[in-house]
């Protein structure tokens, strides 16, 4: 099959919520037969700022059940802070995704804060770092300055990684955060589900890229999902151009890099032994991978 060209993939229907789209539609629409059952699982952007009126769309239209939210402490707090929302942003004042994502929650929806930068993956960057790096990082972070400290990070290694590195990091790091993201989507009673980031690019496609190779997608329509990603962010390409910048990274990680959705499913393929072997070493078993297929696949 020829590469598709994202401009196939159906535009946003929310006016407020960049990047929303129905996985199931969009892939089927990218392949000659209908794969995937439509309605059950999205993807997005941030949904924090959305209308009253795209909030409740959210609800009654696609009846969402559960939003899976895969940003840091750090993005949740920035995000509340342009809101006004007096939350402390010193890191010794303890809080939590709850506390900081409360005010945009939606009611009668089940929330999930998955950081996929969180845990071992924050731990595996860290020691990327030079001593005297980690060093300021960590005077940052006890003034609280918690932008300043994650730009050291950015800069000195998530730079040089790219998003392609990014995501095998996270595929090798973000395990257990996966694994709760798939216990999730096994539950049969989660659905219709969301699953956002800040974009909804790299961190959101690579949970969408797991699960289509689960449901067999060719990578070529994985890809085209994927890329679509670029011309639905357009309209805040210059927003996310400051917001990298703030974190010591340039402007390819605003976009979508060419080949990204290839290169992640050579890596499952050839070096975690594929999608399958992948999901069972993080603690996703077979069971509950059938359970995920029979939920998404189209009944035949």
């Amino acid at each position: 099959m020829s590469t598709p060209q994202p401009s196939l993939v159906p535009s946003t229907p929310l006016t407020s919520i960049l990047n929303f789209r129905d996985v199931g539609l969009t892939i089927n629409a990218l392949l000659p037969t209908s794969l995937l059952r439509p309605c059950l699982f999205y993807r997005s952007a941030r949904p924090d700022n959305a209308s009253p009126a795209d909030r409740t769309a959210l609800t009654s239209t696609y009846h969402i059940n559960s939003i899976i939210d895969l940003r840091s402490t750090t993005e949740l707090i920035n995000q509340a802070n342009k809101r006004n929302a007096k939350i402390p942003s010193s890191a010794v004042v303890p809080h939590t995704e709850f506390r900081v994502a409360e005010p945009v929650k939606i009611d009668g929806v089940n929330y999930h804060e998955m950081n996929l930068n969180g845990g071992a993956f924050a731990r595996a960057l860290l020691w990327r770092l030079r001593w005297s790096s980690l060093a300021k990082l960590l005077s940052y972070m006890a003034l609280g300055y918690r932008t300043e400290a994650i730009a050291i990070v950015g800069s000195e290694v998530m730079a040089p990684r790219g998003l392609i590195g990014l995501g095998k990091d996270s595929l090798n790091h973000g395990t257990s955060e996966l694994r709760d993201v798939f216990s999730l989507l096994a539950d049969s009673k989660s659905y219709p589900i969301l699953v956002h980031c800040t974009q909804g690019k790299d961190r959101t496609g690579l949970v969408v890229l797991l699960l289509l190779l689960l449901c067999d997608v060719p990578v070529d329509a994985i890809s085209t999902d994927y890329m679509a990603s670029e011309r639905e962010l357009a309209s805040e390409r210059e927003e996310r151009l400051k917001e990298m910048r703030e974190i010591g990274m340039g402007e390819e990680f605003a976009g979508c890099p060419v080949g990204w959705a290839e290169e992640m499913v050579r890596y499952i393929q050839e070096v975690q032994g594929g999608v399958g072997r992948y999901m069972e070493g993080i603690g996703v078993d077979k069971g509950m991978q059938e359970r995920i297929r029979g939920m998404m696949l189209e009944k035949r």
